[in-house]
């Protein structure tokens, strides 16, 4: 029998149509959070509220761009209007677009800031409001609870990556919004925490990395895939062996959101093998 830590839990998870944001949907619907599922597109995003309803969970789809004008806002209110609070916030939502610095464009720095460290932040100041009113509520009443924001950083964040300077940046960002969120929302008993991955298998690694594998991002159609050379050397360097699967990131990713963690915050959490 499931503990159901978040029962009674409200999340909002960016990206969470496939990969390892699927997974992260999943698990906390699984423990009983009622979870709004956010995808660019239409058809993975409702296949992940399925598969919540289908489980006996709840779930709800916001769908758009999380770097779009005004869809904080709408993912924030998706949340406060179907189920009536707001506990838990994943910012999730991102992808890669790689190339030395000296071939970096001005688009690609400027959309991986804007997905990975602009997007975050605006969500967050969306839901300042709403969290700061249930606050007041609670404490009327003589409550205490505690909410829950995890950031997805990554290694290339927090220890650089050849090829990345636009996204190691943003992820690096993120880190400091992080850590200034904890100190700005400890008085609203909000623990702010980052998990920064390593090397997980998704779709966007796994792919043949051939050039003819693509994701289609807004209209820009990307190459994604990794040398498998390169993804069995850098297998080689992790002390357990293996890439994680996106099953493990999520794991990860609800410790951060369970009781347990009620004093931890500020913090950066690497879901890495021991890289």
């Amino acid at each position: 029998m499931t503990s159901r830590k978040l029962a009674g839990k409200t999340a909002i998870v960016s990206g969470s149509g496939r990969g390892i944001g699927r997974e992260i949907a999943l698990k906390l619907a699984a423990e009983g959070a009622g979870v709004v599922v956010n995808d660019l597109d239409p058809t993975p995003a409702e296949e992940t509220v399925e598969a919540i309803k289908a489980a006996g969970g709840e779930a709800v789809a916001c769908v758009g761009s999380v770097t779009a004008a005004g869809f904080a806002e709408r993912f924030v209110s998706s949340a406060v209007e179907t189920f009536g609070g707001l506990d838990i916030i994943v910012n999730n939502a991102g992808y890669t677009w790689d190339s030395v610095v000296q071939k970096h464009t001005d688009e690609q720095w400027d959309a991986m800031l804007d997905v990975h460290l602009k997007a975050p932040f605006q969500i967050l100041r969306a839901a300042q409001p709403h969290i700061s009113r249930l606050v007041k509520e609670e404490t009327a009443r003589g409550e205490r609870v505690h909410r829950k924001v995890v950031n997805i950083s990554s290694g290339a964040g927090t220890n650089g990556n050849a090829g990345q300077a636009s996204y190691s940046s943003a992820k690096a960002g993120i880190v400091g919004l992080t850590k200034t969120l904890a100190k700005e929302w400890g008085r609203y008993h909000v623990n702010v925490n980052a998990v920064a991955f390593g090397l997980i298998h998704t779709r966007l690694t796994d792919a043949p990395a051939d050039g003819n594998a693509t994701i289609n991002i807004e209209g820009r159609e990307l190459p994604v895939g990794v040398n498998p050379q390169l993804l069995a050397a850098a297998s080689a360097l992790i002390p357990l062996g293996r890439g994680g699967t996106a099953v493990e990131a999520a794991g990860s990713v609800y410790l951060l959101c369970t009781p347990e963690s009620d004093y931890v915050t500020g913090q950066v959490l690497h879901c890495s093998g021991g890289m």
